[in-house]
């Protein structure tokens, strides 16, 4: 009897870790859950990056941006992110709608770098903040760039997109996200 349970104690092992990762293949891996979703955005102060069109002087980008009543958008990007750069087009497109603001939070990359890709891509951004170290896109729990975030009125994390926003993901996906965090806000 127990030579028997000896033998079938592996088989029903294994048998419920196929079970389990049979489950795990089941999944799609970009969608990753967030832990901020419905939470208040991180606290962070970020500079502006440099030689932006507000020029030097201009206040970057911090969490008081987030607060002012306004559903908003946080794009992190990179200079040295190829996604970024095929989604950079439609950031600005929806920049340029003027349905909310969008802010850019400019993840490990050099100020210099920032500032050529944005002048040669466009800078269409509210405010661009430069997170050079990246701890406030730790904070954010970014994990790869691209990834747009939109932030209620009261600076609540409401939604979460990782990866780029290409095709027609902004008409179906983004914009009624925000409209729909618009009504709820009013």
């Amino acid at each position: 009897m127990k030579s028997r349970l000896l033998y079938l104690l592996p088989l029903g092992l294994f048998l419920v870790l196929a079970i389990y990762f049979g489950i795990g293949l089941t999944k799609d891996p970009k969608i990753i859950p967030s832990a901020l979703i419905d939470k208040p955005a991180p606290e962070f102060t970020l500079p502006p990056v440099a030689g932006g069109p507000n020029g030097d002087a201009a206040t970057g980008f911090s969490t008081a941006d987030l607060k002012k009543g306004e559903v908003s958008i946080v794009n992190v990007f990179a200079s040295w992110c190829v996604p970024c750069r095929a989604e950079h087009p439609e950031i600005n497109k929806l920049a340029k709608m003027g349905i909310v603001p969008v802010y850019g939070l400019n993840y490990k990359d050099t100020p210099e770098a920032a500032r050529a890709w944005l002048d040669r891509l466009g800078d269409n951004y509210t405010a661009t903040g430069a997170d050079e170290s990246g701890r406030v896109g730790i904070d954010w729990g970014v994990y790869g760039v691209p990834e747009t975030f939109i932030v209620d009125g009261s600076g609540r994390i409401r939604f979460k997109h990782v990866g780029p926003i290409v095709g027609d993901k902004l008409e179906k996906e983004i914009l009624p996200l925000i409209r729909s965090i618009q009504e709820a806000d009013k």
